[in-house]
């Protein structure tokens, strides 16, 4: 596997395993119909070679109206099915504007599935706006930001996420902006944490 840096975008080259293929695929069908997204959360540290398997990619898009939710099922149901309901009312309504996150796997399966949900908090807001552009084998994606990721993972605080950070704070250590990591870890009430654990 091999990483660098250029102009502010990771470029990544690796052996392409069957979540990032899935992850790939579904990020292709998000944007053809120009839905902005983000990547958080633990597929970050697979992403970048963090041996760990994972069942769930968790993905942030805007708000959306009914309208352009209804392009978006049209365009995943070719491929893809909702495992909350089969029904995009009911999904658009009583989960996606409800907060709740909406999970996509490929048809006929549950697992890998994508969690979707929109964009409701400043820094999930943040995240979105300040996304991180990686180019995945030729194709380009979009993560959260490593310093905020960091510290969220801080924030969640189980074993696994605090692995995920210990990797990622290992591999980027030397190029992270250290006043942005501290300015996340402080609003989430984690330096302590990311002080005796992970740093």
């Amino acid at each position: 596997m091999d990483i660098k840096k250029e102009n502010e975008m990771y470029i990544v080259e690796k052996k392409e395993g069957a979540l990032d293929t899935f992850t790939k695929d579904f990020l292709k069908e998000l944007t053809d119909i120009n839905i902005p997204y983000v990547l958080i959360s633990g597929y970050i540290a697979i992403l970048f070679g963090r041996n760990r398997s994972s069942e769930d990619i968790d993905i942030l898009i805007p708000p959306i109206t009914e309208e352009e939710f209804n392009t978006m099922w049209e365009q995943l149901n070719k491929k893809y099915e909702c495992l909350n309901t089969t029904h995009k009312k009911e999904a658009y309504k009583e989960y996606l504007k409800e907060g709740v996150a909406i999970r996509f796997a490929t048809k006929g399966t549950i697992i890998p599935n994508m969690e979707l949900k929109t964009s409701k908090t400043s820094l999930e807001k943040w995240a979105l706006k300040n996304r991180q552009q990686v180019q995945v084998n030729n194709n380009q994606i979009y993560i959260s930001p490593i310093e905020l990721q960091i510290a969220y993972k801080a924030y969640l605080g189980s074993e696994k996420d605090i692995e995920d950070a210990i990797f990622l704070q290992e591999l980027f250590k030397e190029e992270m902006n250290q006043e942005q990591l501290h300015y996340f870890l402080k609003g989430l009430q984690v330096k302590k944490i990311y002080e005796e654990q992970i740093k």
